[in-house]
């Protein structure tokens, strides 16, 4: 993976990473790139044949053109570049991937798995040298909740549970999603202190923690 300088301070620039097949117009990450000024999307290429290395090579090449520290906003087969990303860098805890949000994961180990999700198997077990949140849907047609949870588990990430909205796109009726946006600012504040120091791990997890639930999410720890 590429070098990242950690001289770099200031506000972060949130990546999204769509999963197979892009985002659309009405996809929520599109919605959230059109809304705010530091959030871009990373352009993977081969969207509806994508390759893992193909894949972590754009997005090691995306993050390490970032100007400042970065927060990834991954959906459905996204979540799992970004894993693949994290399990092959050799990034300190914090930086400088400063944290992530990963929606509604795609499960590349399942028996069913659509033939063009092969290259991603199996799932990285390796916990993500960054805080990060992962949100599940109870009926998502891509992974059952409690293998979310396991993968929650693997990497580290503090457990959402969403309730019955599918995959947690376009089709889920999500619209802008506040929620998404409200559990994207807990994972901010959880990636940097008021001077923009990387907090500690146990630090971001009380963070993440602590938080009360919001309206159409359940958190666990």
């Amino acid at each position: 993976m590429g070098h990242h300088s950690s001289s770099i301070t200031g506000a972060p620039t949130m990546l999204t990473v769509p999963g197979l097949g892009n985002s659309g117009a009405a996809h929520w990450q599109t919605l959230w790139e059109q809304s705010r000024l530091d959030t871009h999307r990373v352009d993977l290429g081969m969207w509806n044949a994508p390759h893992r290395n193909a894949w972590v090579t754009k997005l090691d090449q995306a993050v390490s053109r970032a100007q400042a520290p970065v927060i990834l906003v991954g959906h459905s087969l996204g979540c799992q570049a970004i894993a693949w990303w994290a399990s092959l860098s050799p990034q300190p805890y914090g930086w400088p991937v400063a944290g992530a949000l990963l929606v509604a994961p795609a499960d590349v180990d399942r028996e069913d798995a659509p033939a063009e999700l092969a290259t991603f198997a199996p799932a990285p077990r390796v916990p993500l040298p960054f805080p990060s949140i992962l949100v599940a849907s109870a009926d998502d047609p891509w992974i059952t909740i409690d293998r979310a949870h396991s993968l929650a588990a693997d990497w580290g990430s503090h457990f959402v549970d969403a309730g019955a909205q599918g995959h947690l796109n376009a089709a889920s009726g999500l619209g802008w999603w506040p929620e998404g946006q409200t559990l994207l600012d807990r994972v901010i504040e959880a990636a940097g202190g008021p001077h923009g120091e990387v907090r500690a791990p146990g630090d971001a997890r009380a963070i993440l923690a602590r938080h009360r639930n919001h309206a159409g999410v359940q958190a666990h720890n």
